[in-house]
């Protein structure tokens, strides 16, 4: 039984890649009609394949609604041509920068009344439409921006599209959304590959130290470099301008560090230099806190219990089940590997007051406890 929708199809998605063929496969997998369109043949049957819907054919009805999924460097170009193309369609685009494509889509004067430009904060590591997953959206913000002329029937087009998905809809003017993923999504990236790139000649004791930190750090260094560095020029004024302050912070504690190193003890080291190191790492702790916490909301301090989990399979499903027969709900869930050892670390966070009865409840099931 499929799930009622808003939207109706068929939708015409343009570009498999990732977001394109996770679109098409959650409209798909709730019965709406979706043809797909990609330059590359292969793309094209892979995202066929995997259910993000069909391959365009001549007789096809004209879509109801047009969802481009190409490049932020030839999305405007994507764009304009589907709006001429389907003089009918609401078209929107999915790429992650929004002043860049309205700025090119003004200066070709294309028909805004029916051009909507979004967002949708998702993404995974892995690229291409073997990577894409119908719930990829869920849960997710997704930023509509009104291209100022946009008519109530087209951002009713797409703010349905955000919710079908499972999506949260969120109005942005494109500069002001431009400037926001810079800090929360673009200058990330930069940073952790500018972080991953110095251990391409790290030894092999040293990488042998690495523990979840780096893990977690670099994550998104394995991001596709091609579609990046497009991400990146689309974006280059707000990225450039956050790592210009990124870098001024970065001064600051490099040159405490120098001071630091000069000293011969540290009661020695030139007045405010170690203030200098606290403040950065206090100002961290001062942005982290920042972060929404679990769906969206405040960020909330949970007490964690972490057990030894054996590297074998079946281990780690009977952890989480006696964590649901102990009456305990999971708020989060971190595993680390210790690095020699057949064995993890599962860090599981709970609200405050509960890790005590956790604890005792795993360990009469026999689980090993990290204090």
């Amino acid at each position: 039984m499929t799930q009622a929708v808003a939207t109706q199809g068929p939708v015409r998605v343009v570009g498999t890649g990732l977001l394109g063929a996770s679109v098409g496969l959650g409209l798909a997998t709730r019965g709406v009609d979706v043809v797909l369109h990609d330059p590359s043949r292969t793309a094209l049957a892979l995202a066929r394949d995997v259910g993000a819907g069909r391959p365009a054919a001549s007789d096809d009805a004209a879509p109801a609604l047009v969802v481009v999924a190409a490049p932020p460097d030839v999305t405007a170009d994507v764009v304009r041509a589907e709006l001429a193309a389907w003089p009918d369609a609401v078209v929107t685009d999915v790429a992650s920068v929004k002043g860049y494509v309205l700025d090119e889509l003004r200066a070709a004067g294309a028909d805004l009344s029916r051009y909507v430009g979004s967002h949708p904060m998702a993404g995974r590591e892995r690229s291409g439409p073997a990577a894409a997953v119908p719930d990829l959206f869920v849960g997710r913000p997704w930023v509509i921006a009104d291209s100022g002329t946009s008519s109530p029937q087209a951002l009713l087009a797409v703010r349905s599209l955000a919710v079908d998905l499972g999506a949260i809809p969120v109005e942005m003017e494109a500069a002001a959304h431009d400037e926001a993923v810079a800090l929360v999504s673009h200058v990330p990236q930069v940073a952790s590959s500018l972080v991953a790139a110095r251990l391409r000649e790290a030894s092999e004791p040293a990488l042998g130290l690495a523990g979840q930190g780096l893990r977690d750090v670099t994550r998104l260094a394995a991001s596709d470099p091609a579609l990046w560095t497009s991400i990146l020029a689309a974006n280059a004024e707000a990225v450039a301008a956050v790592l210009r302050d990124l870098r001024t912070d970065l001064d600051v504690v490099i040159e405490a560090l120098d001071l630091a190193a000069a000293a011969t003890g540290p009661e020695n080291v030139e007045l405010g230099a170690l203030a200098s190191i606290a403040q950065a790492i206090g100002q961290g702790n001062t942005g982290v806190a920042r972060v929404p916490g679990k769906h969206g909301g405040a960020a909330r301090a949970y007490e964690v219990v972490t057990a030894l989990v054996p590297d074998v399979p079946g281990e780690l499903a009977r952890l989480l089940a006696d964590v649901g027969d102990a009456g305990v709900n999971l708020e989060d869930l971190q595993l680390e590997h210790s690095a020699g050892r057949p064995v993890g670390m599962a860090s599981m966070s709970v609200l405050p007051g509960r890790s005590e009865h956790l604890e005792a409840e795993l360990s009469a099931r026999g689980w090993r406890l990290v204090s």
